[in-house]
């Protein structure tokens, strides 16, 4: 019989939670009707609910669905919702306690420990049949993700209290115990709620019911006015309203002989251009963002860079000119944006309760966009169907994510054909014609004279990001240009941490007193090639910086030269708290080991790396490196057992087989050394690296011819330089003229 795992404690929990915030969520309803149904319609409402007839949307009609060595079975008994799971030879049931999303899929949530939910590795497919949905489908369609693989159901890489809870209910607390490895998380609101966004409103709505001033006929008249007026302003465009009503509320104007509205405010009687305040946005950020939380739980109104570190457009999350690649949200792809710059912000497209687009269609991008400039054949140089010359079709595309779900680009880019023939970054035309980059270079240059909008830096941008060598020199250039969004500006600078090009005080100085926040973070996280008494002089600052993210990164930067001032001491504090928060999973435990490791805590190393092997066994970084202690410690037995324990939960680990291969370099057994630099380069023939030591190791047991044949096999997949070298020493050695002159041809290149 098949193990029925028995749920009760989140249950209770939930049920608890909400009974305590009904009359919360009743404050709102009394005040806000029109709000509150706007948010019912919304996703935010649907992010999380418990599971039910009215919640459940994928068929538990006793179906079933089997993916490589999976199979699952869906069914229902006495009105709750069970899945049966088969795998590695074993069957067992489990109840679904939460439905997670709905459209255009809906997941389902298990607690397979007590107060630990996973993500079932099967969803449903909320789309119309006609559109290929209504049916489950495995999380990963082309994977067999057996139980010894991190992305495996029930690892931390699909757990609901770490990955996925602060954003899809209102007041989450993870409390993760870093003793007992256990999760007591918490939720004010099991949805995203009013909270969510408004933060705590108790004082808003006991101002609002005791005021002796306004009558209640008073205070029902007043927000009736704002309502209204909040309505039409979101259901109208600048072509709607007469120059006085805009005036009259201030937004984006179209004046006389501009294509593109800029945004006004009225001051002083007078309709002037000004910069807008769109800092609300940074509540939003917090979950539309791939980021590290610094702390447990959001907080509305809290600044997002004092909870959160985010990533910044690095390969391989962004494509080397910033598109979206992997499932980023929206955060880095808008900084990018023309719009950003000119002050659009998320609720100028998107109603701020229902989230849907305020206008469908090409009307949505004319409020600000003149008609007659950019609306039809004109501007797009198409003929045909309405959905043909969709602004967003071009300027917005769409890569799908979690099997069906299409997300649009938010950098609003312009295709770029040479841009994605060089960098194999995806190009909006081509997601239409069946034709190649060069096809579209043409037809972009019979229509516009060029094939490219980039200026000078935006290539050497793309050029640093794809990869390609810069100096120092050139690489700040590309930081210090004004003409490149701000986060491109610090990505560009957070690559010269890894760079090998020493920094000094003089380099970074500008960026650290920058009044952009993004090019502080950019610099703190350069800081780390900065030599260590130049750390010591501006870069020090950062300590005092007013957003956490700043302060922790530099802190990090800093260990191990001495500090001991009050304000590295509490930025010290604030970066193990952050990595305390993040110990549910393997990186939260090896980030706290090297800071306790830099602060010659070797014990408490040991202890965080070992957690990390406890809590996310198969994450490799945390058997490297404990491994490395234990070498470092003289402690070979232990150094071997945890590379071997490694390679046993992660065989396909190319680094834990060059390490072992290392270890028995080390013992002298270069027999069996070469046994694992070879499994290596079978494994990650991408690294130059694995195949010079592969064909060093053959050459130290006599076997130069070996070698050789190795290193003519690397170089046709790379002409490394290191590669090479070695080629043309191994060839001079034995003395083999054709293997030396083939070498040599490849290093003349």
């Amino acid at each position: 019989m098949p193990r029925l795992v028995i749920l009760f404690s989140i249950i209770y929990l939930s049920s608890l939670v909400k009974s305590l915030h009904a009359q919360e969520y009743a404050n709102c309803v009394s005040c806000h009707q029109e709000q509150v149904t706007l948010w019912q319609q919304s996703d935010h409402a649907k992010a999380m609910a418990h599971a039910n007839d009215k919640t459940v949307l994928a068929n538990f009609d006793n179906v079933s669905i089997t993916h490589f060595t999976q199979k699952a079975r869906f069914f229902k008994n006495e009105n709750k919702f069970f899945a049966e799971l088969t795998e590695a030879g074993s069957t067992n049931v489990y109840p679904i306690t939460y439905v997670f999303g709905h459209f255009p899929l809906q997941q389902y949530l298990i607690e397979t420990q007590a107060g630990k939910l996973q993500v079932f590795p099967f969803a449903w497919d909320a789309r119309d049949e006609s559109k290929g949905g209504q049916r489950w489908y495995p999380n990963y369609p082309s994977e067999d993700i057996t139980p010894k693989d991190r992305l495996h159901w029930k690892q931390p890489m699909q757990n609901w209290n770490g990955m996925c809870a602060d954003c899809h209910s209102s007041g989450l607390k993870r409390n993760f115990d870093t003793k007992t490895l256990t999760f007591d998380s918490q939720f004010d609101e099991i949805n995203v709620s009013c909270a969510s966004c408004h933060g705590d409103m108790a004082s808003h709505y006991t101002a609002n019911t005791t005021s002796v001033n306004d009558s209640e006929s008073d205070k029902k008249s007043k927000v009736t006015q704002v309502e209204e007026a909040n309505h039409h302003r979101s259901s109208l465009t600048s072509h709607d309203l007469s120059l006085n009503e805009q005036q009259a509320i201030g937004r984006w104007l179209l004046k006389d002989g501009s294509n593109i509205a800029t945004w006004h405010e009225q001051k002083d009687g007078e309709f002037i251009p000004a910069k807008r305040d769109n800092r609300f946005m940074e509540t939003c950020f917090a979950c539309h963002s791939l980021r590290t939380s610094l702390s447990d739980g959001i907080e509305p109104k809290k600044s997002f860079l004092d909870q959160f570190s985010p990533s910044l457009l690095i390969s391989p999350l962004y494509f080397a000119d910033g598109q979206i690649r992997e499932e980023v949200y929206v955060y880095g792809s808008f900084l990018q944006s023309r719009m950003y710059e000119a002050g659009v912000n998320c609720i100028d497209c998107h109603n701020p309760h229902s989230m849907k687009l305020k206008i469908e269609g090409n009307g949505l991008c004319l409020q600000c966009h003149s008609a007659s400039a950019y609306e039809g054949e004109k501007h797009t140089k198409h003929v045909g169907s309405e959905n043909v010359n969709q602004c967003v079709n071009c300027h917005m595309p769409t890569r799908t994510y979690m099997g069906v779900d299409a997300r649009r680009d938010h950098s609003f880019s312009i295709p770029t054909p040479n841009v994605s023939s060089t960098t194999g970054a995806p190009n909006a035309c081509l997601n239409c014609h069946d034709r190649d980059n060069d096809w579209v270079s043409e037809k972009l240059i019979n229509w516009y004279g060029k094939d490219s909008t980039l200026n000078k830096q935006e290539e050497n941008y793309i050029s640093l990001m794809q990869g390609n060598i810069h100096s120092k020199q050139a690489v700040l250039r590309i930081a210090h240009s004004s003409s490149l969004p701000v986060i491109k500006r610090a990505t560009a600078l957070s690559l010269l941490a890894s760079s090998n090009q020493a920094l000094t005080d003089k380099d970074l100085r500008k960026f650290i007193l920058h009044e952009e926040p993004l090019l502080r973070l950019g610099a703190a996280q350069a800081g780390r090639a900065l030599l260590p008494n130049e750390r010591t002089k501006t870069y020090a600052n950062l300590l005092d910086d007013k957003y956490k993210a700043i302060r922790v990164t530099a802190a990090n930067n800093l260990l191990g030269l001495g500090f001991n001032t009050p304000n590295f001491k509490k930025a010290l504090e604030e970066l193990r708290l952050s990595n305390t928060v993040n110990q549910w999973r393997g990186e939260g435990n090896l980030n706290q080991s090297l800071v306790e490791y830099q602060l010659g805590n070797i014990y408490q190393t040991e202890k965080l790396l070992k957690r990390g092997l406890t809590v996310d066994p198969y994450f490799e970084a945390n058997y490297i490196n404990l491994a490395e202690l234990y070498r470092a410690q003289n402690k070979l037995l232990l150094e071997e057992q945890t590379l071997l324990d490694g390679m046993s939960n992660l065989p396909d680990s190319a680094l834990i087989h060059y390490s072992l291969g290392m270890l028995h370099v080390r013992k002298q057994d270069k027999a069996t050394a070469v046994t694992f630099f070879k499994k290596a380069t079978e494994l990650a023939p991408e690294t130059p690296q694995n195949w010079y030591i592969y064909a060093l190791a053959l050459d130290s047991v006599g076997q130069t011819k070996s070698a050789l044949s190795v290193l003519k096999k690397a170089i046709k997949r790379q002409s490394d330089n290191s590669l090479i070298s070695l080629g043309l020493s191994l060839s001079q050695k034995i003395g083999d003229e054709a293997s030396y002159r083939l070498f040599q041809s490849k290093a003349r290149r």
